[in-house]
């Protein structure tokens, strides 16, 4: 199972999980990735700092989990 994203991670730490993280941080405004903060600040810090509400974080996490998923799950076999 794929390790989940947790808004106490780093921008960093998030991107090693998955780097498809990184086109939802830029959906939701943040253009963290390439900044020199990416590696120490945690994502909801740095939400935050771009004006985002607790709910929208949550939102943002809870769709990265869902695209990581999604990307992880092998196809289902047809039957013949």
């Amino acid at each position: 199972m794929a390790k989940k994203i947790t808004k106490n991670m780093t921008f960093r730490e998030a991107m090693k999980v998955s780097q498809m993280s990184g086109l939802i941080f830029l959906k939701y405004g943040m253009h963290c990735i390439g900044c020199a903060m990416a590696n120490e600040e945690s994502i909801e810090d740095g939400a935050k700092a771009h004006g985002l509400g607790d709910e929208e974080i949550t939102k943002m996490i809870k769709e990265i989990n869902e695209k990581i998923a999604k990307s992880n799950k092998k196809p289902t076999e047809t039957k013949k």
